[in-house]
C-alpha cells in the first residue's frame, strides 16, 4: 500500500508558489467576434445600462473611439449632462495648474493647447513669444485695418480670446510659482 503523499497546501506560510494553483482559472475571452485575446475590459452595451461587453485592449480602444455618450438625448438634455459632469469635475480644472515642472510637458491645459495652435505656436512657447505672435497676427485682421470685414473681426476676437486664456495662465503660474 502506497504510501499518502502530504500536499504543499498545509501551514502557514504556504509551501507551494501563489502562482501553482492546481484548478483551472476561468478567463473570459474578448467579446468581438473573432478574437480569441482574454476580454478584460468591460464597455457598456447601451447608456446606462447595466450590461457589460468584455473586450481586450485593442478592440475597448475602437469601441470606445465610437462611442457617443450623449446618445439619444436632444440638445436641451445634453447640454444639461455636460453642464453637470464639468460642475463635477470643476475641482480638478481649479488645480490644473499645480505641477511639478514647467510648460511643454503636459502641464498645459486644453484650451491653453487650443490657444497656442490657433496662433502657430508649439507647447513650450513662453510668454513673450505668445505675446510677439499674437501681435502680428491681430495686426493683420484688427478692426480698424480691415473695416467692414466681418470674417476679419471674428479672426480678431479668436485671437483676443486666445491671447486672455495664454494671459491668465501665465498670471496663474507666476503667482504659484
Amino acid at each position: 500500500m502506497a504510501k499518502p503523499r502530504r500536499s504543499n497546501d498545509w501551514g502557514f506560510p504556504r509551501w507551494r508558489g501563489y502562482g501553482s494553483a492546481r484548478e483551472a482559472a476561468n478567463v473570459r475571452i474578448c467579446d468581438r467576434h473573432g478574437c480569441d485575446e482574454p476580454g478584460d475590459c468591460p464597455a457598456p452595451k447601451s447608456p446606462n445600462s447595466p450590461e457589460r461587453w468584455y473586450f481586450c485592449q485593442k478592440h475597448a480602444a475602437e469601441y470606445n473611439s465610437k462611442w457617443d455618450y450623449f446618445e439619444g438625448l436632444d440638445k436641451a438634455e445634453k447640454a444639461a449632462r455636460t453642464k453637470s459632469e464639468q460642475a463635477a469635475s470643476a475641482g480638478y480644472a481649479e488645480a490644473q495648474h499645480y505641477g511639478w515642472s514647467g510648460s511643454g510637458d503636459g502641464s498645459r491645459s486644453a484650451d491653453e493647447m487650443r490657444a497656442l495652435d490657433l496662433l502657430g505656436l508649439e507647447a513650450d512657447a513662453d510668454f513673450a513669444t505668445v505675446k510677439k505672435a499674437w501681435r502680428e497676427k491681430a495686426k493683420t485682421v484688427h478692426p480698424d485695418v480691415k473695416p467692414g470685414d466681418a470674417e476679419a473681426a471674428q479672426q480678431f476676437q479668436a485671437y483676443q480670446v486666445a491671447y486672455e486664456v495664454l494671459k491668465q495662465a501665465e498670471e496663474r503660474r507666476e503667482w504659484k510659482g
